[in-house]
């Protein structure tokens, strides 16, 4: 069986419990706080592969984007509105002027519960109720984690009772060398256009072919923190597709990890502004799988409507080669 145990209490009087799932040569462990990833160990790799903590009061604070999933919107809804069903919907501009991650009711706020948990899987399940955040629809989401013997697998499965948003991803930090930053890893990923963003990160509504940009990476490129900035979403395909490879990552250490999704757009942030306590900015890289941000802003970008009746299925794999 999974190895569960006590994390912590929130801050509100909340129990938070960590399940330890193992196969192979992966040890992974999850939190029922945001349905977090807070590690992921490779055998006869000396650190973590994921930034995370184990003071739960790091996760309530600086660090709850970390390993998290956010739901029910990942990224940003564009001034903090939108019309769902017809109706103007506002939400928290936590972000000001625009939402960031659903606000302060997220997916990644919230305890999940337990559902089902054995040696390499484990599934874990959270409702939201309409209204929550501004959203409609009373809407239920599993996470279903499970491994491989070097590979996890996420899938994301949600359902409404009234037309609402749905756009979850996983907000893991990745470091395959364990370095002050990320200085040195090499990234490929199978994206023939970007969406440009404006002063506060949002899309703008351009669609931009990569090519002769800084934003080209068909081809692997060493990274150098900052050059270019990322904070961007690169564009897989026009909607969900079957599960295909779209990133490679690459440490000095010739250690490699490759992500598989079914989603349109996969978002990379440089972390220059999200520290870990006592660490410095670029430490790792956030890796997205999901849809494009601020859809509902822009009708050329692939729709993340949910209504009754649907099941949203959403499908990332992280594997993981020696070098």
């Amino acid at each position: 069986m999974a190895r569960v145990e006590r994390f912590g209490t929130t801050a509100d009087g909340r129990e938070v419990r960590k399940i330890t799932l193992q196969r192979g040569d992966l040890t992974v462990a999850l939190l029922t706080l945001g349905a977090v990833l807070q590690s992921v160990r490779l055998r006869g790799v000396a650190h973590d592969l994921t930034l995370g903590s184990d003071q739960l009061a790091d996760y309530e604070g600086e660090m709850g984007y970390h390993g998290a999933i956010m739901a029910p919107v990942a990224n940003r809804i564009g001034l903090a509105q939108t019309r769902i069903g017809g109706t103007e919907c506002r939400f928290e501009p936590n972000q000001p002027p625009h939402c960031l991650h659903s606000g302060g009711t997220g997916a990644h706020r919230q305890v999940w519960q337990l559902l089902q948990a054995d040696d390499t899987r484990a599934t874990l399940g959270l409702s939201l109720p309409a209204g929550l955040g501004g959203f409609p629809g009373n809407r239920q989401a599993e996470a279903r984690f499970s491994l491989g013997d070097t590979h996890l697998r996420l899938e994301i499965y949600a359902t409404t009772d009234a037309e609402t948003l749905w756009n979850a991803t996983n907000h893991s930090y990745w470091t395959l060398d364990g370095g002050a930053d990320f200085s040195g890893h090499c990234l490929q990923i199978a994206a023939g256009h970007w969406l440009p963003t404006d002063a506060d990160d949002r899309p703008t509504g351009e669609i931009a072919p990569v090519d002769g940009s800084t934003m080209d990476f068909r081809l692997p490129r060493r990274l150098t923190p900052g050059r270019p900035p990322l904070d961007h979403n690169f564009c897989l395909s026009r909607g969900q597709v079957p599960l295909r490879e779209v990133l490679h990552l690459q440490g000095v250490s010739g250690l490699r990890l490759t992500v598989a999704t079914t989603e349109p757009g996969v978002q990379l942030y440089d972390a220059r502004a999200a520290q870990r306590p006592g660490r410095g900015p670029y430490e790792g890289l956030a890796i997205e799988t999901q849809g494009w941000p601020d859809a509902p802003s822009f009708p050329a970008f692939p729709s993340i409507a949910l209504r009754p009746g649907e099941t949203r299925v959403q499908i990332t794999e992280w594997r993981f080669h020696r070098g």
